[in-house]
């Protein structure tokens, strides 16, 4: 690469990272202020995304559908676009994403917001059954003062969900200001090139590592734990030359519940395990993902219509498809045991606060490594919130947050453990869990044997994967995530 393009490429990259500091650092939520789910891209004049910073897998491989939503709008120089629908480019109804034009393209924004008016304070209901429930759909549609104002009526907790909103805005005239300074430096016609040839570059990259890859079609099968029994995932991956393709024929209908995604939820599910296997250290644009094709039935749980429920399908239901077509891709390569597979969604609250977590786990040990404790794994990439944080702002105490050691399946590299964590709350709320791997243990690969699975219990007992129930002054609640699997037979 040259140097030139190297630079270019760094400032470009810059801006987005840039954007997500202003974001984080603005906004009000625990949610994005300490646990930092959110994400900041730059995309081009076609709506190509030409830079990103490292932020949640499953916002960035989606955010380029959205985009094409709203340039059905063709919008204006200083005109911000919202949306959040899951069938227009959104994931799920609390990632709200904004698009905004610059000088050379567009520059997107999305952040999970800690309510969005859903049945149940935090919006995300384990029990859902259409989209409406689960919160406001918002279609692209311009943001003004009058449209904000008409959005966060709507929410719980306007003020703080204004907030957030200002924050995403302020990231978003950052982006302005810092795109019209570089094009002001290094002049519009050199960044447009760039901006080509960053996306031509990534391409050829990923191509190359393709062809390196064995030709073949490899196929795997997984289970979704639904409440009325498990759901299936079926993949085939076929690698030919330069090109991949994944086809999820055969997975179950889509689900009655809320475990469904839309097709971009899915794609952003397989460009993730393909920047894994190809060029994980390529600094990332739209490029990485041109050779890959991704086909599934319509209507099923991996390509759903509306109006079908998806709060779990963006969190849950997309770790397994990562799961399933790892194990495909396992029969050709080297690919690690299967991590904690869920995220361990935690949501709390009441009509005066919400609160929403994921929690980390144990990642799958690598062929030549002990998997990692405590992180979060495939499609989430947050923090923690740190207990002083969440004891200052909420009317929670957490009591307990250490490793589950033992937990990592044994194994030449053992698997990574999870965690244990307890929270005890000082008001009555509710209380919404959905996770993952508490029937189906992560599974070892090569002889490793398979991490523990998960628990949820309330005051000590135990309670399903998927609830929403009520909540008592003085109730604790535990949550031990899954360990990773262990990979090689065990000495």
């Amino acid at each position: 690469m040259k140097i030139e393009l190297q630079v270019l490429g760094s400032a470009l990259r810059s801006i987005a990272e840039e954007m997500g500091a202003v974001l984080i650092r603005s906004s009000f939520s625990a949610n994005i202020k300490e646990r930092r789910d959110c994400s900041t891209a730059l995309f081009d004049e076609a709506g190509r995304m030409v830079a990103q910073a490292e932020h949640i897998p499953v916002h960035l491989g989606a955010m380029p559908d959205a985009v094409a939503a709203v340039m059905a709008h063709d919008p204006a120089p200083g005109e911000v676009f919202v949306l959040n629908d899951p069938y227009s480019g959104g994931t799920h109804l609390p990632d709200v994403t904004l698009v905004s034009r610059t000088e050379v393209g567009f520059a997107v924004t999305r952040a999970h917001h800690a309510d969005v008016g859903g049945i149940e304070p935090g919006s995300m209901p384990a029990d859902s059954r259409t989209l409406d429930e689960e919160g406001i759909v918002i279609p692209p549609t311009r943001l003004d003062e009058a449209t904000l104002a008409d959005l966060v009526k709507r929410m719980r907790n306007p003020e703080e969900r204004r907030g957030d909103f200002r924050a995403q805005l302020a990231a978003h005239n950052l982006a302005e200001q810092r795109i019209d300074e570089l094009c002001a430096r290094r002049g519009r016609r050199t960044v447009v090139a760039a901006m080509d040839e960053l996306f031509a570059y990534s391409e050829r990259v990923v191509r190359a590592a393709l062809e390196r890859l064995p030709d073949g079609r490899f196929e795997a099968e997984d289970a979704l734990e639904a409440p009325e029994g498990d759901l299936l995932i079926r993949a085939a991956v076929t690698i030919a030359g330069s090109e991949i393709a994944f086809d999820f024929a055969g997975t179950s209908p889509q689900h009655p519940g809320n475990l469904n995604c839309p097709l971009s939820v899915t794609r952003s599910a397989c460009y993730f395990v393909v920047r894994c296997v190809t060029a994980p250290d390529l600094p990332s644009s739209g490029g990485a993902f041109a050779p890959v094709t991704v086909t599934a039935p319509e209507g099923a749980l991996v390509n759903a219509r509306p109006p079908a429920a998806v709060a779990a399908g963006n969190v849950e239901t997309s770790g397994r498809i990562v799961d399933t077509v790892f194990v495909a891709l396992g029969e050709a390569l080297p690919v690690p045991a299967q991590g904690q597979g869920t995220m361990n969604n935690v949501t709390l609250g009441n009509e005066r606060f919400t609160y929403y977590e994921t929690l980390g786990g144990g990642q799958g040990a690598c062929p030549d490594a002990d998997g990692p404790s405590a992180v979060h794994v495939t499609m989430s990439n947050t923090l923690t919130t740190p207990a002083e944080a969440l004891e200052v702002a909420y009317p929670l105490r957490v009591e307990r947050h250490e490793l589950r050691l033992g937990s990592g399946g044994a194994g030449l590299h053992r698997g990574g453990d999870g965690v244990v964590r307890e929270l005890r709350v000082l008001e009555p709320c509710r209380l919404s869990l959905i996770s993952e791997r508490r029937r189906h243990a992560p599974k070892g690969a090569r002889g490793g044997e398979s991490g523990a699975a998960g628990r949820n219990l309330v005051n000590g007992e135990k309670v399903p994967a998927k609830t929403t129930r009520d909540l008592d002054t003085g109730d604790v609640v535990r949550i031990e995530t899954p360990g990773g699997g262990g990979f090689g037979t065990p000495r």
